[in-house]
């Protein structure tokens, strides 16, 4: 938090200087007032940056996890239900919090809070931590005078976001696994084992079958521009992780998950279930339509399903209905459109998004279920190639020359 040094009089008109720790100079002026003394000038000091200090808490101090927002969000709750002072709540919660990031985000907030702010706005002044969605729902809740339930619901849609990450995580677990094992492999038979058996069969002088050649060739290029491979793939990874976070390269890269083999299926309905549960939770709690789909387009964390979402909204602004918007996107399946017709015909649109998202939630995870049962003959196949490609190019040569000899003999 910056520091601010100040000139002021008091109600006798005498000078005051000191230095004051504050969110804002607006901050500073409060306080000074409310305890009767006037401030002549505010100015922020410059404080010294400590590189190290700043490198050692960026590596130690990471940004609050799932479990911590959703940890924070029920004892909203159960605080705001047994009637504790907002202000009250949050420093309670800041000096306990096992985030060290949480903890000071949240005492900036009371800060804020402090100068007269309201906790929505305070809140959107941390979007690394509170989503447009969370502040959204905590500003209707603030609104109608229902913060704690607004709270609770957003409780339960992290405790949802999470399963669905965590079952992802764990379906992906084992193909990144035998992936990496795969790699590995390749990389130490074409630096270390391929290299002993191409002296060896130097020695013989034998005409070599052409596998063993392409082995031999393929570590012999390995072996002599390792470095350059190596060099290429990191500028690779990084070139693209830095194309990726432009405009462009996130919008490209949301529609290409979309469409990867096997995954791309199941990350798309995964998204379209964070789009229908997190559009449900918002219109039920009472944000506008337009309003609840421009928040919602940056909850689903895909560029490519954002921009489909926002055409939906530019579509109900210009007065057509949620499911003709909806079915001119072409993310959702006809019976999904049905579901939201019968939605906006009943007037129950929420419950019908609640019940796409549980649709979409079901079948993903089915097929998380039944993904490791479709990867893993893939897998297979790729080390029985493996196998198959040592042996007919180390061990052929040498049965070869086996045969030989014992013919000569």
């Amino acid at each position: 938090m910056p520091v601010f040094h100040y000139k002021a009089r008091n109600a006798r008109g005498e000078s005051i200087e000191a230095d004051i720790e504050a969110a804002s100079a607006d901050v500073v002026a409060g306080q000074l007032f409310n305890t009767g003394v006037t401030p002549i000038t505010i100015i922020e000091q410059q404080a010294e940056v400590d590189l190290l200090a700043g490198l050692r808490k960026r590596m130690l101090i990471g940004r609050p996890t799932l479990v911590d927002l959703i940890l924070f969000a029920r004892q909203m709750h159960t605080l705001m239900r047994a009637g504790v002072p907002i202000i009250r709540a949050m420093s309670g919660l800041a000096d306990t919090s096992r985030n060290v990031t949480l903890a000071q985000v949240l005492r900036e907030v009371v800060t804020s809070l402090e100068a007269g702010r309201d906790l929505a706005s305070s809140l959107s002044q941390h979007p690394e931590v509170f989503t447009p969605l969370f502040v959204s729902i905590v500003q209707v809740g603030e609104n109608s005078g229902r913060l704690d339930e607004s709270f609770m619901q957003l409780s339960e849609y992290l405790e949802l976001e999470k399963t669905t990450r965590d079952s992802i995580k764990s379906a992906l677990r084992y193909p990144t696994i035998v992936i990496v094992a795969i790699a590995a492999a390749i990389a130490i038979i074409n630096l270390k084992v391929i290299p002993v058996f191409a002296k060896v069969f130097a020695g013989f002088h034998a005409e070599l079958p052409t596998a063993t050649k392409i082995l031999i060739a393929t570590s012999n290029f390995t072996v002599s521009y390792w470095y350059i491979m190596l060099g290429t793939l990191l500028i690779a990874v990084f070139g693209v992780r830095a194309y990726i976070k432009t405009d462009a390269g996130r919008y490209r890269w949301g529609k290409a998950k979309l469409r990867l083999p096997i995954v791309g299926s199941i990350i798309m309905r995964a998204t379209l279930s964070r789009y229908a549960r997190s559009f449900a939770m918002a219109t039920r709690s009472g944000v506008p339509l337009i309003q609840a789909l421009t928040v919602v387009s940056k909850a689903v964390d895909n560029d490519y399903v954002a921009d489909r979402i926002l055409m939906m909204r530019n579509g109900i602004e210009r007065g057509d209905t949620l499911t003709r918007t909806a079915a001119a996107s072409g993310l959702f399946t006809p019976l999904v459109l049905q579901m939201l017709g019968v939605g906006e015909e009943t007037g129950a649109v929420d419950e019908m998004l609640s019940e796409v998202a549980g649709f979409y939630e079901r079948e993903v995870a089915f097929d998380l279920k039944s993904l490791s049962e479709k990867i893993e003959p893939i897998m297979l196949l790729a080390v029985g190639a493996l196998v198959l490609m040592l042996a007919m190019g180390v061990f052929l040569p040498m049965w070869d020359l086996a045969g030989a000899a014992r013919g000569h003999s």
